[in-house]
């Protein structure tokens, strides 16, 4: 066994160094802060940048923020399907009626009674939905988002609080 080998036992602690106690052991004079300057003196205040705005000042007040990666669904109930003319409806269809804008993205919720055969493609559809399409006949087509498979582009810019 040689001096490198030597470990303290298992569960050991040591006593805190206590700083700036005086010249007769570690710590003394200076106490570790180095010699002169602003971290030599007890008066930086918590969370201070040299001047710069702090972070919690640059961040707004209670407002936390929105999810730049949000997706959003108009949605469009089961009933109000019922009342469509014709057996199919599409995004077009859809805006045609009133029941999205284009170019949104549209979400079949279960809300509401379907009695007839209807073909429907949307964005989305809830499993209420779906059972609902396809126990009255009907069949539910997924239409793939315009964005692809991942995430939707970030809205807003790096400077806003998006």
């Amino acid at each position: 066994m040689k001096v490198h080998d030597l470990r303290p036992p298992a569960g050991s602690t040591r006593p805190r160094r206590r700083v700036g106690r005086g010249i007769a052991g570690k710590g003394g004079k200076t106490a570790g802060r180095g010699t002169k300057g602003q971290g030599a003196r007890d008066t930086v205040p918590l969370g201070f940048e040299g001047g710069q705005l702090p972070l919690m000042q640059r961040i707004p007040k209670l407002r936390g923020f929105t999810n730049p990666f949000r997706i959003t669904y108009t949605p469009v109930n089961v009933g109000a399907l019922e009342q469509v003319e014709g057996d199919t409806v599409d995004l077009a269809r859809f805006v045609e009626l009133g029941l999205a804008r284009k170019g949104d993205l549209v979400k079949v919720l279960g809300g509401g009674t379907l009695t007839r055969k209807l073909t429907v493609s949307a964005h989305a559809f809830s499993k209420s939905a779906t059972e609902a399409i396809t126990s009255a006949g009907g069949t539910v087509t997924v239409v793939p988002l315009p964005f692809g498979h991942g995430r939707p582009p970030a809205r807003g810019n790096a400077l806003t609080n998006r």
